[in-house]
């Protein structure tokens, strides 16, 4: 490897003046810059769900086999899109905020450029697990005959792909970093849109186009997010950006940085969709009107997850450079500021759909008795909401603040608490309401054990 001295970027930590734009965010009001920050995030975040909604509404029109084949690779896409996104993408914009925070622009620079070969790396790594156990997975997760044939179908292009999706995520984290939201929202919003246009003339065969079915869907993902990652590269490298993506020598200490807060971080979601698994597992012994009903209710939840995610990502540059800086108090501040905001909002929709949950199960179905199950679902976990959304914003400052390691041992106590509480619930031979009441249990667990980490971690001295 080339010595650093080598690199374009040899004074890699010297400090910019103090006159420089990043520091702008050291001082500007915490609450009004959290609600603008927070507000692109949720229109992304929100449109990329729709995405997914809409993908599933194509992949419906050609079958039951081919629903269940995309049931079977949607937790592993989610996964992709969490740990590409949420978790490496959370340790990329930590880093790179916190380098800006302490008036290194060029080091923010040649981060980018590390954030770049590890989304490059990891995005191959994940294209090759994925293409060579996808079918053994599927099988695992109880895929057969069509439906395992659909499944992989799909998936044998949609990972295909996935170098485009960690780019795109990673190149988005880095300009989220400096603070900016509006560019990488804005982009993401449109690779949505390319995605659901594209996956419908490929998928469905639209105008001149062959019909290729759960291989042109998946294309679609492919296709948008290529075109997402070449865009915000060009923007990286452009000079407009505050962080400028330049060519240099590798450097072991600058990915470290992002790694020892990003790959501790990836555990979280593997921790989130292995305690999915688990509940479905569990609601599934009660029967099918009471797993759709369970469906039902997990289908809002990943649209309360983006919103929850859009706060606490927007906290991640103004924690990271106050850290940066030498200013944890302000730091915490932010933190606990944005945790307030998430609480709030998933708090309030959580008490809507408990105490009226009509407004969303009769969207899905008018069967009595999935209508019941929904309610009975929503009547325990819809209160826990809160709870559930507090410690979300708070994963996501914590990364900023480069000490995520409470977080992701509250992920692990929830975890434990559905797997142990649901062995036992089990061999009891607990009613169906049993099992919603741990769920409910579990998120509120999360949330305080999260609160209570990041109360007790110190988060550096005051300069």
């Amino acid at each position: 490897m080339p010595p650093a001295a080598a690199s374009p970027l040899a004074t890699v930590g010297a400090p910019a003046s103090a006159a420089s734009p990043s520091h702008a965010l050291l001082s500007v009001p915490l609450v009004p810059t959290l609600l603008r920050f927070a507000l692109p995030n949720m229109i992304a975040m929100v449109a990329t769900a729709l995405a997914a909604i809409a993908e599933t509404a194509y992949v419906g029109s050609f079958g039951t086999a081919s629903l269940a084949g995309m049931a079977l690779v949607f937790p592993l896409v989610m996964l992709q899109a969490m740990l590409s996104a949420g978790a490496m993408g959370g340790g990329v914009s930590s880093a790179v905020s916190r380098a800006l925070g302490a008036g290194s622009p060029d080091r923010a620079g040649a981060l980018a450029a590390h954030a770049m070969c590890i989304g490059l790396v990891a995005g191959a790594l994940y294209t090759a697990l994925m293409l060579g156990f996808g079918r053994a997975l599927f099988g695992a997760l109880g895929g057969r005959g069509t439906a395992l044939s659909e499944a992989l179908a799909y998936a044998e292009v949609a990972f295909l792909g996935s170098v485009f999706i960690w780019l795109v995520n990673t190149f988005a984290s880095v300009i989220r970093g400096a603070g900016n939201m509006r560019v990488p929202s804005a982009t993401l919003l449109l690779v949505a849109v390319a995605q659901v246009l594209v996956g419908g003339v490929l998928g469905l065969g639209w105008g001149p186009f062959p019909r290729l079915g759960m291989a042109g869907v998946a294309a679609g993902q492919v296709v948008a997010n290529a075109l997402g990652a070449a865009f915000l590269l060009g923007y990286l490298t452009s000079g407009r950006s505050p962080v400028h993506l330049r060519r240099t020598a590798l450097q072991w200490p600058l990915a470290r940085d992002i790694l020892r807060v990003g790959a501790l971080a990836c555990i979280s979601p593997l921790q989130t969709v292995l305690t999915i698994l688990i509940l479905t597992r569990l609601v599934s012994q009660f029967g099918t009107d009471a797993l759709a009903g369970y469906g039902i209710g997990t289908r809002l939840e990943f649209l309360l997850v983006p919103l929850g995610f859009a706060v606490g990502v927007a906290s991640v540059p103004l924690v990271g450079m106050a850290i940066g800086a030498g200013k944890p108090a302000r730091a915490r501040q932010a933190a606990w500021s944005a945790a307030v905001l998430a609480a709030g909002l998933l708090g309030v929709l959580g008490l809507v759909v408990a105490l009226a949950p009509g407004l969303w199960t009769l969207r899905f179905t008018q069967e009595p008795t999935v209508i019941d199950a929904a309610a009975l679902y929503f009547g325990w976990a819809g209160p826990a909401y809160g709870l559930f959304g507090l410690g979300l914003s708070l994963y996501f400052s914590s990364l900023g603040a480069g000490k995520v390691a409470g977080p992701v041992l509250a992920g692990t106590l929830r975890l434990v608490l559905v797997a142990a509480g649901g062995a036992a619930l089990a061999w009891l031979h607990a009613p169906a309401w049993t099992i919603f009441a741990l769920v409910a249990l579990a998120m509120a667990a999360y949330g305080l054990a999260t609160a209570l980490a990041v109360w007790v971690t110190p988060w550096g001295t005051e300069r």
